[in-house]
């Protein structure tokens, strides 16, 4: 959800060590009980977090350059993105079971609903990691359920939100002129994922019917996000066109613009190798080819969008625009751009996309480091528990 701009450091917070502590648990012990000040509210916007360190784990897993410490890097992800998911899938419902009108306040609110898109990618993206990285810990076999279990429960819920969310902005919420923002993407990705996630399930499922089945419905879940992000794409590309940047903690969001076009390239490369295990030819070369015709073009549009994205921020800041969740917008789309890269890198073996993927790479770390540390800060200092309970909804603007 938009925070504030002053949000994070707008509550004062005691200076002594050990009240410090106890105010910091308090605040988080509230979501759980009655509320402190009575403003908590956790949304569905928490489980970026989940996306943000899970995607850097998948990135390792399959990044082209290998280099010292990189299979710790993503371990290390994988696991704080497992215990992260639990403690949202405990926590965030149970806040919201015990204070009821939350829920509601979220789904009519036509900026924190666009964000129930992030469990589904999440439940799909620590599955993935833990087939690529955890079963190196669990064992295949567990880790394969594990996937199998959060990919199928990740595309249920995506498939829902790519329906319902649209149904209510289409029918219910109102919204301005200018207040399409890269958050719409959010709840019509999630097919994107379950096609990029399903890719690593396909030469797992029994050969024949069932095997060729789950490649085509990946594939068209491939479609059915791709048309609707374009279309979501278009409209970001108008607003600002038309009525420029707000220079808020809405601006992140515009790199969210870059997930749907970096999963849709993972998920094409992805695809294109497990086809030959699942279908015959001419169908299993002409999979082959589209991850890479369609890869190489969308790979162009990523360095179209990264300085414009790159150039609005930086705009942003110097009108000071303050910390909230969407920050963590810095890192899963960028992370899908390492695995996308890191596909093209597979498929033609060139170095230009070895060494770029080596390089996103190190953006994504960076960026998860800059964006961690200040989301642990604005807990405990309460801002980001402490949103209001209507999303401002900020003007855009030119100059």
């Amino acid at each position: 959800m938009t925070q504030p701009e002053k949000a994070a450091g707008s509550m004062e917070v005691p200076e002594h060590t050990e009240t410090r502590f106890s105010y910091w648990f308090g605040r988080w012990a509230a979501a759980l009980s009655s509320p402190i000040e009575g403003n908590i509210m956790l949304g569905p916007n928490w489980f970026a977090s989940v996306m943000g360190t899970g995607i850097i784990a998948i990135a390792g897993s399959i990044l082209p350059i290998r280099f010292p410490g990189l299979f710790a890097i993503a371990s290390v992800a994988w696991m704080l993105a497992a215990v992260l998911l639990v403690v949202m899938l405990v926590v965030i419902p149970i806040h919201w079971i015990r204070r009821p009108g939350t829920f509601k306040t979220l789904a009519d609110d036509p900026i924190a609903i666009q964000f129930f898109g992030a469990p589904p990618m999440a439940l799909m993206t620590v599955g993935s990691a833990t087939l690529l990285v955890g079963s190196h810990y669990v064992g295949q076999p567990t880790a394969l359920l594990i996937d199998s279990v959060l990919w199928f429960a990740g595309t249920v819920l995506g498939l829902i939100t790519a329906v319902v969310v649209p149904y209510r902005l289409f029918t219910q919420l109102e919204v301005n002129s200018d207040g399409a923002f890269g958050g719409w993407l959010m709840p019509v990705v999630p097919p994107m994922v379950s096609a990029a996630g399903g890719a690593l399930l396909v030469p797992y499922v029994e050969t024949g019917v069932l095997r060729e089945s789950l490649l085509l419905i990946c594939y068209s879940m491939f479609g059915m996000s791709l048309v609707v992000s374009l279309i979501v794409i278009s409209m970001i590309w108008s607003r600002l066109a038309h009525f420029g940047s707000s220079g808020s903690t809405r601006v992140p969001t515009l790199w969210i613009v870059l997930g749907p076009v970096g999963q849709s390239i993972t998920a094409a490369g992805g695809l294109g190798m497990v086809a030959a295990a699942a279908t015959s030819e001419p169908f299993a070369t002409g999979f082959k080819v589209f991850a890479i015709a369609y890869g190489v073009p969308m790979w162009g549009f990523i360095w179209l969008w990264f300085p414009i994205a790159l150039l609005l921020t930086i705009r942003a800041r110097h009108k000071q625009m303050g910390f909230a969740l969407t920050w963590w917008s810095f890192t899963f789309p960028i992370g899908t751009c390492v695995t996308g890269t890191s596909q093209l890198a597979l498929h033609t073996k060139l170095p230009i996309f070895q060494w770029t993927a080596l390089a996103l790479f190190v953006i994504l770390l960076v960026a998860w480091v800059v964006v961690l540390i200040r989301t642990a800060e604005g807990s405990i200092r309460g801002g980001l528990l402490s949103p209001p309970r209507i999303s401002q909804i900020p003007r855009a603007s030119k100059g």
